[in-house]
């Protein structure tokens, strides 16, 4: 127990403190004090207390660390749930939608992002990625309109720099008017990552590169990209194995399976995180484990595209580490961290058994898992001394939780559903009961919704 001589923020006296650090530590009546962005301090009822600037009584509430959102595309809660889009597949669905978000713009890029990491905060989110590859000519800087966002509410953001390359004309699947050619993309990269990228223990934002899938760049972008990143020291996202007709298209296309292509574009590394994998082979899941390359698991955008159950258990046994995406908000509709979690156990306990997946390894994935992913273990994902100072606050009370009293881990993932009380990123409340702190957000969506209408018209 590490006691600091004053705090800014302490989270006292909860029903327990889930602190998912590297021993697992839980502590009951425990309590959590972070100073200057940090956590300075943990300990139970036994530990004297630091003197605070301000103290949130956590009574009957669970505490863990803040969740951290692995795979996103914000720019989609303004095609939310879009009628002409909800049937078929993820083909028939991407090209039913790309004509649309070719109308996106900084305006649009602001908002989406603004309201979507609200979403995510009141889920208890206090670190998300995006992946941002509709780059329109004339759009403007979308990646930075986005980080504008973020910046404004607090929250902690790690934004790719997406891309499309590869249209129709080309054998890909977007139209002309939503990819840019190989040499815009790396000199956008660049001057983003040159722009944003913070490597400071607590940053508040960093950059990753991020073509988008094998079907939409060229092979060239896809080798040269991770070149770039090598050389500029950040990480690399894509979507992977997500279908069966990517599979297909693969074959097709490369005369490889989609882990084939991916190690011969070199970007079979721990630098990696892959959205989906869905479907691996046995032995492809043993090699992307032995590569430490990360997954972002999206289990209710798999279910509603019908992609399938990721083999999510046999990627962490491997060695791959495993986090959570509640994807696009056009596919998933629904972005709350909390709802992958319960959701990612319901599936695991489908796939492998009912003993097969609990709620701590649920969270587990959504806090330490999500924080490998991103390259960011030890500095986010856990509650320890010298961590980012993100943390939730769960209230277990009420009807939901009636009856509740043996374990309240499971009973935050088991019961429900479930918002956050307070979601405080760097030691400062973003929702605090159960209400974004930021006063924008009446305004935002209303600009939100007339966006929405002239992108959807």
């Amino acid at each position: 127990m590490e006691t600091p001589a004053r705090a800014d923020l302490l989270i006292a006296d909860a029903e327990l403190v889930a602190t998912v650090d590297v021993t697992r530590r839980e502590i009951a009546g425990g309590w959590v004090a972070i100073t200057d962005g940090a956590i300075s301090g943990l300990g139970g009822p036994a530990d004297a207390t630091p003197d605070a600037v301000r103290t949130v009584d956590a009574r009957g509430c669970l505490v863990t660390p803040g969740l951290v959102n692995t795979h996103h595309h914000l720019y989609q809660n303004l095609t939310r749930a879009f009628a002409p889009a909800l049937t078929g597949g993820l083909f028939d669905w991407l090209v039913t939608l790309y004509p649309l978000w070719a109308r996106l713009d900084e305006g649009a890029a602001y908002v989406s992002a603004y309201v979507g990491l609200v979403e995510l905060a009141l889920s208890g989110c206090t670190t998300s990625t995006d992946h941002l590859y509709v780059h329109p000519a004339g759009a403007g800087d979308l990646i930075s309109a986005e980080i504008a966002a973020a910046r404004d509410l607090g929250v902690r953001f790690s934004p790719t720099r997406g891309s499309m390359s590869l249209s129709v004309k080309d054998g890909g699947l977007p139209p002309d008017s939503v990819v840019q050619d190989d040499d815009e993309i790396l000199a956008d990269s660049r001057r983003l990552v040159d722009a944003h990228h913070d490597r400071s223990p607590l940053a508040m934002t960093r950059i990753a590169l991020a073509p988008c899938s094998p079907f939409s760049v060229s092979t060239g972008l896809m080798a040269r990209t991770a070149e770039l990143a090598e050389q500029l020291d950040v990480r690399l996202h894509t979507h992977l194995c997500e279908t069966r007709d990517e599979e297909a298209f693969c074959l097709a296309t490369f005369g490889r399976r989609p882990v084939d292509y991916l190690a011969d574009v070199g970007w079979m590394t721990d630098r990696t995180w892959l959205a989906h994998v869905v479907w691996p082979s046995s032995d492809e899941v043993n090699r992307l484990g032995a590569a430490r390359v990360g997954v972002a698991h999206c289990p209710s955008s798999n279910m509603i595209l019908g992609s399938g159950l990721a083999p999510v258990l046999e990627l962490q046994a491997a060695g791959a580490p495993v986090g959570l995406g509640v994807d696009g908000s056009a596919s998933a509709d629904s972005a709350s961290l909390w709802l992958e979690a319960r959701t990612a156990m319901l599936q695991g306990k489908l796939r492998n058994g009912a003993a097969a997946m609990d709620a701590r390894t649920a969270l587990e994935m959504a806090t330490r898992g999500g924080a490998a992913c991103l390259g960011r273990a030890g500095e986010i994902g856990e509650l320890s001394v010298g961590a980012c100072g993100d943390l939730v606050v769960w209230g277990l009370d009420g009807v939901r939780f009636a009856g509740a009293l043996s374990d309240p881990v499971e009973a935050w993932l088991r019961c429900g559903p479930v918002s956050a009380r307070h979601t405080v990123v760097g030691g400062r409340l973003v929702v605090e009961d159960g209400a974004p702190v930021h006063a924008g957000l009446d305004e935002q969506l209303a600009v939100h919704r007339r966006i929405s209408a002239r992108i959807q018209a």
